[in-house]
This record gives structure tokens, sequence and C-alpha cells, in this order.
């Protein structure tokens, strides 16, 4: 079937030693100057313990070895900038280069909000736009730029949340979460200090109003509900939702890093919701990936503003911005503050870039994810019919019966020069296979990941073998997964003398 790929799917170099095996005693890859200070004996001034006479086993080689080493390593990357990330609920879209442009400007670069606060006056004034087009776009009162991720965004949200139940005598002691949410929700509600009550999804994928009527009690602090959820379903009684928690004296807290359906054409503070966090690095296309740099500002009602963390961004009479330390109710801090002030410049560039364009981002993220599901759901089992938002959720179900799942067909997209798709998730489908293209490709791209998807959806019924010992065209064939994650091998250790290298 290999001669039906359509994409490019080969490295530059598909055999590459380590560093170490080119080295060689002698080569250089740097001269350093000759000193114009009087050379300094390191073991004068330290314990001999703590001097060492040479690094065992550090590679010699020389620039040019080390330049093409590198650069072939990097061909084995799967990126952006080659192909679609059709992970589904990551929102892993292209980022403008505008974005790093602006962020590596001269007066912008090399600032920080924490200098002193005479020079910062620039970075505040970024942070202020940057807070406004949140507030705009989402419907809210106040805003927080300190949370460094959605999960600590979660975690913000939910401390406000205590909070302000405490001001009012009771901080309650249960949070309900849907099945469809997130699955940092239930732990972040837990480190919160509540306990987690969940909620069933109905037969469309969405909460069951009636279920939750009959559930919520006054022991109730909020529910946590992921919109559009993990299934890429808009939640369409929100509102009532909401009417249901605020009558109880519950708080709606919204999970609102599927917000790239939104943007633009809905806001969550219009339909009810009182806190919610926006990742910058989904959204507002900042990079992600590899455990940062990201962001994930929360956004409240005016109940839940004296609670905010510190500092608290705040105008003078002067008109200059400061940064407000002195609020006796807040939660305090949550981290260093702003130390992702970079990630904050790109997502105001994104945000002004688009303009009231936003939308028609928004509106092309759903249309993708409607096109492939239209081309897809034939030859794909779709476990729920409900109207898809930014991403759709499949299953392996139709493949099962020829030995094939959603982990098989994940690795044979590799073959077809795709990243693979989010596998397993969300948990209340089985073999989910969930997809989101994103706003950023464009037709010629999502046709050529139908084309691949269809193809080994016939290669699962015809030759099944080939899709469940995939990948085929890699460096390396399918790696034991559960091995790696339970006893990975984290660094290079050289063998003693005579032995070859690991």
């Amino acid at each position: 079937m290999t001669d039906r790929i359509k994409k490019a799917s080969r490295h530059t170099s598909q055999s590459e030693g380590l560093i170490f095996e080119k080295s060689a005693p002698g080569k250089r890859g740097i001269e350093l100057p000759r000193l114009d200070v009087p050379a300094v004996d390191a073991r004068q001034a330290l314990s001999a313990a703590h001097v060492r006479e040479t690094v065992n086993g550090f590679p010699e080689v020389s620039e040019i070895e080390v330049i093409r080493h590198f650069t072939r390593l990097s061909t084995w990357n799967y990126a952006i900038d080659l192909g679609m990330y059709p992970l589904g609920s990551c929102t892993m879209k292209y980022n403008p280069r505008v974005n790093e442009f602006v962020a590596r400007l001269d007066g912008i670069a090399t600032e920080h909000p924490f200098q002193p606060i005479q020079l910062s006056q620039g970075c505040l004034k970024i942070m202020q736009a940057l807070q406004n087009c949140l507030l705009e776009i989402t419907g809210m009162d106040a805003v927080t730029l300190e949370p460094s991720s959605g999960a600590q965004g979660e975690l913000t949200g939910l401390l406000l949340i205590r909070a302000y139940l405490e001001s009012q005598g009771n901080p309650r002691q249960k949070v309900l979460i849907p099945d469809s949410a997130h699955g940092t929700n239930p732990a972040t509600a837990v480190i919160a200090g509540y306990q987690v009550e969940n909620i069933r999804s109905d037969a469309r994928g969405q909460i069951d109003v009636e279920r939750l009527r009959q559930t919520i009690t006054e022991d109730v602090a909020a529910l946590m509900v992921t919109n559009p959820s993990t299934l890429g379903v808009f939640e369409q009684h929100i509102a009532e939702i909401a009417e249901i928690l605020h009558a109880n004296g519950s708080l709606l807290y919204m999970d609102g890093a599927n917000m790239n359906a939104l943007a633009g054409i809905a806001r969550p503070g219009d339909f009810g919701v009182d806190v919610m966090h926006i990742n910058l690095h989904k959204t507002f296309s900042t990079p992600h990936g590899g455990g940062g740099p990201g962001a994930g500002p929360v956004m409240v009602k005016k109940i839940l503003e004296p609670f905010l963390p510190v500092p608290v961004l705040a105008g003078k009479s002067d008109g200059t911005l400061t940064l407000d330390f002195s609020r006796p109710k807040s939660v305090g801090r949550m981290r260093a503050f702003c130390g992702n002030f970079g990630v904050l410049v790109r997502a105001l560039a994104y945000a002004l870039a688009y303009g009231p364009g936003i939308r028609q981002a928004t509106e092309d993220a759903v249309l993708n994810a409607n096109y492939i599901r239209k081309h897809l759901e034939d030859v794909y089992e779709l476990p729920y019919k409900s109207p898809s938002m930014h991403e759709v959720v499949f299953s392996d179900a139709r493949q099962k019966k020829y030995g094939v799942n959603t982990i098989d067909i994940a690795k044979r997209l590799i073959d077809y020069g795709f990243h693979p798709y989010t596998t397993a998730f969300p948990l209340i489908v089985p073999g989910a296979m969930m997809i989101e293209p994103t706003e950023s490709e464009p037709k010629e791209e999502c046709d050529l990941f139908i084309d691949a998807m269809r193809a080994i959806a016939e290669e699962a019924a015809t030759n099944p073998e080939v899709v469940k010992t995939a990948p085929h065209s890699t460096r390396v064939g399918r790696l034991d997964e559960v091995s790696a994650a339970r006893k990975p091998i984290l660094r290079w250790q050289p063998k003693a003398s005579g032995e070859a290298a690991d």
C-alpha cells in the first residue's frame, strides 16, 4: 500500500550514530583565545575532591561534525512547519512568524515586568492590552496572567472559588466533574481540597441535566465543565446548568482549553461561567509542547476579583501602571510573576493581528473538523452524533474486528507523513481517535489526511498486519511504550574500558 502514500515521509538521514561514536582523541570544535589575565589553578582554590582532571567519555569532535550531527538529527523531528498535528484537545496550530518577530523586537525581548516600575511601563501596557483582549473575548470582569499552564489555571480557579465560599462562611466539600472533562480537572479539585463526584454524559455526549439536578446538594462548591467537551461537543444546556448551580449557591468553572472553538463567537461570561482559564499556548498560538513555555490566564466574574493572586496589574491616578501587592483577600502567589512574559507578548501579537477576524479563525477550525468528520464517518465509527465543534472523536470499533486498534492506526499514520492523532482519549470512548485539524490547515492538507485515514481503514480490512506492525518508514520500528514509560533510560553511560558503549 505504500505506493499510495502522497506525503513526503522519508528523513534526510535514516542512520546516525551517537556523538560519542564520532569522537577521536585530539579533535576540537573550538579554539579559545589566549588568556589576557593571569591564569588561575583551580586546584589551589578548591579541594582535590572538587577538581576533575578529565571528563570521562566526553566526545571530542570537530565543529562541522557537531553541526552535521545535530542537523541530521533534527530531520527526525516532526514539526508544524512540516505538516499537520491532528492532536485532539491540544490545538497544535501554526505559530505565525509575526509573533516571533514582535517578541524579538528591541525593547521587548530584553525587558521584563519585574524591572523597577518606572522602567517596566511598556511591559505592563502589553500585559494590560492582553488582559483587555481576553476579557472582551470571554465576557468576564477581571483577569490574572500569573498561571503558567492550563492545569495551574484550573488550580487557581478552584482556589479562588474556595476563598470566595470561605468568605461566605462555608467552603463546601464537593466538586462535580463530567466524565467528558479534561483529565487534569479531577486532580486539580483534589489538590484544592475537594472531593470529586462524577457526572455522566447523556447519549448525546452532553451533561445530563436531570442527573445534575438530582446530584447537586449544598455540599457542592462548583461544577468543572470542559466546553466544548473532550468529545468536541458544545454543552447546549450550559446556561441552564449555570442557573441550577447558582440557585444552589455553587459556582461554574469552565476549562477553556477548547476556546479555539468559541473565540469571537460565544463568550463564556454571557452564558453563566464564573471563572475560567484559557491556554494561550493553544487558542492564541504561542509555542508549546515538551513541557513549556505556556500560559493559563484565569478570568473571573466580579465576586471573585478580590481573591485574585498577587500581584495584580493596576492603574495609578497619574495614568501609569503598577503592580498591586496590597490585597488582603488574595489567595497569594501561584508562581513567580510573569516568568513567561515572552509568551504573553506572542499571544497579544496573535490577538491584534486577527482583531475581529478571530471569529473567522474559529469558524475555519470548526469547518476543518467537520470536513474531516464528513469524509471519514463512513469508514470509522462515530460514537456520538452530536454536531462537532473544533475536533471530532471517532473510535476503532469497526477496525477491531480485524484485530486493529487505535494505536495501530496512529502508528500507521506516521508512514503516511502525519503526526498521530490523540489516541485512547477521551476515556468515555473505547478506542478513541481524537482529531483536531485547527484553522491552520488548508483543504489540501486535510484531503491528504483524509486519504491517509481512508487508506489505513482499507488496509485494516485487507492487510491488517501492515497496520499492526507499523510504522515501517522510521529509523526504528514500533517501540515498547510500556517499558519506555516504566523503565526509561534517560542518559548515555559509557561502558568500562574494552566494552561497547550503550
